[in-house]
């Protein structure tokens, strides 16, 4: 397999008054195409700071990031968006809707930013596929937090991104109504052949991806597979 996300010896240092802080410390790993990954860790182990690092939507103070091919060091910020936007997908903890936008239209921004023709059918689609199909006008203070997060799916869903990346996709959800919402994530995720990377505190969730690294003071203490075939 080759490999779409490709990071070595990452440094993040962040300036605390008069002090360094140091919140990645040579972060080194890989993730081949159509895999299932995770990062865990606990709160401050720099799980967050990591994934905005993977993405392009930060800088590292050293290292390089390889996302889809490209070396991000070498883009400027209008070309890493324009990378995010045709190769990749964000899940948030918090869901990122706009409030003002209805479910279909929260759906259809990226397709539309991408120029296509196909953004109504394709985001009615999807979200269909979601069990969403009777919510579509529906202003995303009229969901329920998983309804939410389902829409926030389908939206991921929509560029048929390359790559995936979930933070905390279930944290603000119970865990009746998380569950459902990660074996429709994996289902998705199985369906369009993305490579999927999870953000974390949840083990349970972490061992049904095929990989799962550990991360703890900004360092990586493990990196293995899991059982998951």
């Amino acid at each position: 397999m080759s490999k779409i996300l490709k990071i070595t010896g990452l440094e993040k240092t962040y300036t605390s008054g008069n002090k360094q802080l140091t919140v990645l410390h040579d972060i080194t790993f890989d993730v081949e195409k159509g895999q299932t990954f995770s990062i865990v860790g606990p709160s401050g182990s720099g799980k967050t700071t990591l994934l905005g690092l993977c993405a392009g939507l930060d800088q590292p103070n050293a290292g390089t990031v390889e996302l889809c091919g490209q070396d991000l060091n070498n883009l400027n910020e209008d070309q890493r968006a324009q990378l995010r936007n045709k190769e990749v997908g964000f899940i948030f903890q918090n869901f990122q809707l706009l409030p003002t936008l209805t479910a279909l239209e929260n759906v259809s921004v990226p397709l539309e930013l991408q120029g296509s023709k196909a953004a109504t059918t394709k985001s009615l689609a999807l979200l269909e596929k979601v069990g969403l199909g009777d919510r579509v006008h529906h202003y995303p203070s009229q969901l329920s937090g998983g309804e939410q997060q389902r829409v926030a799916l389908a939206r991921a869903f929509a560029n048929s991104p390359s790559i995936l990346f979930a933070d905390e996709p279930t944290g603000n959800l119970d865990e009746e109504t998380g569950e459902k919402v990660i074996q429709l994530l994996l289902d998705l995720n199985t369906e369009n052949g993305t490579t999927l990377v999870i953000i974390t505190h949840d083990l349970e969730l972490a061992n049904r991806t095929q990989q799962i690294l550990k991360l703890k003071g900004g360092k990586i203490v493990t990196n293995e597979p899991t059982s998951v075939l």
